[in-house]
């Protein structure tokens, strides 16, 4: 499979107590890159990355690194992750809950490609979806490889891209169990359904009362529940869903600021400006102007 262009993947990240152990190591092929990270985690550290290609991402320990990931849509909060897909385009945020050193393989590919791969293997899945695995003893076995591949290359462009379609099909061709969330009166269905309705809703503030409604519980109860389960609360929650959503429309340049402040139930455009300034560092009109200038 040859790409049409030299493939250069882009990623924007911003990262806090994550520290390099080794320089990084890249492989290029076939319309993808393998790298190899090798870093320190603190306490608190984590970071937010997105990028406009799809890439995998496997831990290359015997167990899960002790960190919190989010991905997506999914506002959930997953533990015990060793491997995960990351659609094109979609946010992901990590915690670090303890004190570690993690080494992991990352496969950047272009999108077409991955669809040309998946296609020749009669394979069609949703690949707007993040996916995140548990311990996984074939994919943490065909990364380790990958990643001997990328460091010190033996086999030429055949072994490595021959690992890379392996591990597709071990993501794509078995359904992604990770560990399972934690329960209680808020399961997964009823957070869903909240979710939903919060989307459909974005235009307006809506209610805690109106949250709990949904869910079938009691406003205090459903309080208690969801910060149980997220670590924060429902109102916390409701302004990032509502600036992620805000965010993602930015990037229309035909949008006005204002009409997005009022598309995701922001007051105004001053204060869409000062809740975006405060999660990502720079105003909306310069994040989209960064990004005019990227594309």
């Amino acid at each position: 499979m040859r790409p049409s262009r030299e493939f250069r993947p882009r990623m924007e990240t911003r990262i806090q107590g994550l520290h390099t152990l080794a320089p990084l190591s890249f492989r290029r092929f076939a319309g993808a890159i393998a790298d190899v990270w090798s870093v320190r985690g603190e306490t608190g550290g984590g970071g937010f990355y997105i990028a406009p290609d799809p890439r995998i991402v496997v831990f290359l320990g015997e167990a899960p690194p002790p960190m919190v990931l989010r991905a997506g849509t999914d506002m959930v909060e997953h533990r015990g992750i060793q491997a995960l897909y990351v659609p094109e385009g979609v946010p992901l945020w990590s915690r670090i809950e303890a004190p570690h050193e993690k080494m992991h393989l990352d496969f950047h590919m272009e999108s077409g490609g991955l669809r040309q791969r998946l296609a020749a293997a009669n394979l069609w899945p949703d690949l707007s979806r993040p996916r995140l695995f548990g311990p996984s003893d074939h994919l943490t076995n065909l990364a380790r490889m990958a990643a001997d591949e990328v460091r010190a290359p033996r086999r030429g462009d055949m072994l490595i891209d021959a690992l890379l379609s392996a591990t597709l099909a071990e993501i794509f061709a078995t359904h992604p169990q990770p560990p399972a969330p934690a329960t209680g009166a808020l399961s997964a269905r009823k957070f869903a359904a909240v979710e939903t309705h919060l989307r459909a809703n974005l235009g307006r503030h809506v209610p805690v009362a109106e949250m709990a409604e949904i869910a079938g519980l009691s406003e205090s109860r459903f309080s208690y529940a969801f910060k149980r389960l997220r670590n924060e609360t429902p109102q916390r929650w409701q302004a990032r869903i509502r600036l992620e959503a805000a965010r993602r429309m930015i990037r229309d340049p035909a949008r006005s600021l204002a009409d997005i402040a009022y598309a995701t139930g922001f007051a105004d455009q001053a204060h869409l400006s000062r809740a975006f300034r405060a999660a990502h560092g720079i105003p909306p009109s310069v994040w989209r102007r960064q990004g005019l200038q990227d594309s």
